[in-house]
């Protein structure tokens, strides 16, 4: 195997990156500047002494704790609990939410030998439980794996006083219901809301 197959198939194992896509990113590499590729190289190498897990919410950082958890203007008693940091920046980049995050690390998967104990759950217990939170918001995907996760915390907050609320879920803006399958269409009755007159 030559460097650029070699480069190809390293860039495949990216997640939504096919061979051919692979193959293109290699060659634009190859076809830039040199300084680009080793500032490209150099990010990628560095990457994992640079960035950490905050220590409050588990989302990737440079700093400790994040600037979220840093930020004093942020409503602190609001926490919004997902599955991976990404979820983080799509909904910061909403600016609908100015509370903190909770990152869980994954989702409840049995079949794929991901257990509660794999997660932060038990961090979150205990934020809970010595922070002045008053509401826990689910941020989970619609999926069976986000449903179990939302359910086995639902579960452990039983006996908590605070208000815990999921995202609404149902047909997306600009969505056709002709496409619609049957849970989308389900939660979207479920979760409607009163139009003001």
């Amino acid at each position: 195997m030559n460097s650029i197959d070699a480069l190809i198939a390293l860039l495949s194992k990216l997640p939504g990156i096919g061979k051919k896509s692979a193959g293109r990113l290699a060659y634009h590499i190859l076809e830039s500047d040199r300084s680009y590729a080793q500032l490209l190289a150099g990010q990628l190498a560095a990457l994992h002494d640079i960035i950490k897990h905050c220590s409050l919410c588990g989302s990737w950082t440079e700093s400790d704790p994040c600037p979220i958890c840093a930020d004093s203007t942020r409503d602190a008693s609001l926490i919004c609990v997902v599955e991976r940091s990404q979820d983080v920046r799509v909904i910061e980049d909403s600016k609908e939410f100015r509370g903190r995050f909770h990152v869980l690390g994954g989702l409840i998967a049995p079949l794929e030998g991901i257990n509660p104990d794999d997660l932060t759950i038990g961090r979150l217990i205990h934020r809970i439980s010595r922070e002045n939170i008053h509401e826990v918001i689910l941020a989970l995907n619609p999926t069976v794996e986000g449903d179990t996760t939302s359910l086995y915390i639902q579960k452990m907050l039983e006996e908590s006083p605070i208000t815990l609320t999921r995202l609404a879920s149902g047909l997306p803006v600009g969505g056709d219901l002709e496409y619609a399958d049957r849970l989308t269409l389900s939660r979207s009755f479920r979760g409607r809301i009163r139009m003001e007159r």
